[in-house]
Order: C-alpha cells, then sequence, then structure tokens
C-alpha cells in the first residue's frame, strides 16, 4: 500500500511539473554530465563498479524519451573524459566495454523510434579501442538519416582538448593557405576558431545538467557554454528520475537570460 502512495504522489507530483513547464519557454538543446555512476554502484553495495556504468547507460535511454516528449531537439551527453581515461586500466576497459555494448542498443531504439534522433560522436576519438571506434561507427551510421532531433555523445572529450585542437586545425588551414605568422594571427577571430570545433555548426546549448551534487563544469563545452544555465542536481546519474529534469527545466524558466548584455 505504501509502494501504491509513493508512485500516485510521484505521478501526481510529475504531472503538475509537466504542465507548469509546459506554459514555458523549453530549451531547445540541453546537455548533461551524466556523474556519478561509480559512487551510485558504490552507495548500492554492489561489488562491480561496471554495474553503476550499466544502469547509467540504462537511464540515457529514459531521459531521450523525456526529451522527446518535450519535444527538445538537441540533446548532448558527455560519458567518458579524457582524465576518465586516466583511471586505472580496469576501469577504462569495463566503461569501454559498457559503452560499446550500449551504443548500438541507443541507435537501434532510436531507428525504432516515433520522433528518431541522429547521432554524431565528438572528441578524440583515435584514443578508443578499434572495436569501440568500429561500434560507433555503426551507431551513427543507423541514425545518419534523421534531421529533426539530434543526439550528440561526448567520448573521450575534454574542453581545453577541443579548443586546442581547434586552434591546430586553424592553423594548419592557413599554412595551406599559404598565410605567414602575422597573416595567421590577424586572422584569428572567434567565428574562424568556432567553426574548427568538434560541435561546429550545432546550436549551444541553453540548459547544462550535471547529477551527483558536483558543482563544477569539469571542462565541459568550455567555448559553448558561455551563455549557458547551469543546473546542479545531488542526485547520482543512475537515479535521476523524470522530474528531476522537469525541475531542472523548471529553473531554467525562472531566470533571465541576458546574453552578457
Amino acid at each position: 500500500m505504501v509502494g501504491i502512495i509513493r508512485k500516485f504522489l510521484y505521478q501526481t507530483y510529475a504531472g503538475h511539473l509537466h504542465a507548469q513547464i509546459a506554459r514555458g519557454l523549453l530549451p531547445g538543446h540541453i546537455a548533461v554530465i551524466l556523474d556519478g555512476n561509480r559512487r551510485f554502484a558504490e552507495s548500492s553495495g554492489s561489488v562491480s563498479v561496471s554495474a553503476g556504468y550499466r544502469q547509467g547507460a540504462h537511464k540515457v535511454y529514459e531521459l531521450l524519451d523525456w526529451c522527446q516528449e518535450l519535444g527538445i531537439d538537441q540533446v548532448t551527453l558527455w560519458v567518458l573524459s579524457t582524465d576518465n581515461l586516466k583511471r586505472p586500466p580496469e576501469q577504462v576497459r569495463s566503461l569501454c566495454h559498457i559503452i560499446e555494448e550500449e551504443i548500438v542498443e541507443i541507435a537501434q531504439r532510436q531507428a525504432e523510434s516515433q520522433t528518431p534522433r541522429q547521432i554524431q560522436f565528438f572528441g578524440q576519438l583515435d584514443a578508443l579501442t578499434p572495436t569501440l571506434r568500429e561500434s560507433l561507427i555503426t551507431a551513427r551510421e543507423m541514425t545518419e538519416g534523421y534531421d529533426q532531433y539530434y543526439l550528440n555523445i561526448g567520448i573521450a572529450y575534454g574542453g581545453r582538448e577541443e579548443i586546442v585542437d581547434a586552434v591546430r586545425d586553424l592553423l594548419v588551414k592557413y599554412e595551406q593557405e599559404g598565410s605567414g605568422l602575422k597573416e595567421a594571427a590577424q586572422r584569428v577571430s572567434v567565428g574562424e576558431i568556432g567553426s574548427h570545433l568538434y560541435l561546429k555548426g550545432i546550436p549551444e546549448p541553453d540548459l547544462i545538467i550535471r547529477t551527483s551534487g558536483e558543482v563544477r563544469l569539469s571542462g565541459f563545452l568550455l567555448w559553448q557554454s558561455v551563455h549557458s544555465e547551469f543546473y546542479f542536481c545531488d542526485a547520482y546519474w543512475p537515479a535521476f528520475r523524470n522530474i528531476d529534469l522537469l525541475r531542472a527545466i523548471r529553473s531554467f524558466q525562472q531566470r533571465k537570460r541576458r546574453y552578457g548584455q
């Protein structure tokens, strides 16, 4: 009986939140730092850290369903950072193995959805294992024909590395065009660097959510987040609920965005 009452109260509250935010402006692009998978497993008494990552991967399915219900065009997820690659080798192998297994499943679910999302990956993908890169290619190809909703997934991603790679690519371009150092320096601009970022051409995120109670970006979308609104949620990522997303959007709607003006 207690469980039934809790479920009823949760559904009632979620319905209230949904109706409340439906009256306001929804973010067109939500980015999420999926943090707390390992700590969730430890807090649950699991002897396997991979169990937290596995549950976190399954939570992605729910998040995408919630965003599709709201009509949010762009969703960006950060699932593996360049710092994560410095963890003990067994943890890195376990995490990469789970991503390899789940990423094609995510693509398959999108392909079968009524509102499928085109999936693309960004980061230093060359640092990944050949089998994981093959899975990313498969997932991308399964969804490349869809052009209404989008899912961007950061793997082996770091914001500093993205900016360094963009500047490096820009300098190579200038050299190929025959520009000397002085001319190249004069040509560098915000627009020029932006055109060489991993996520070039994609709208900047309106709202960035980080789970697990950490109140920092850790280098996520350093360039693109200059005008983003931030929301920090205490729940570990595998425990993230629909009402947590709705609360984040409600907080977003309560703010006045000035874009630095």
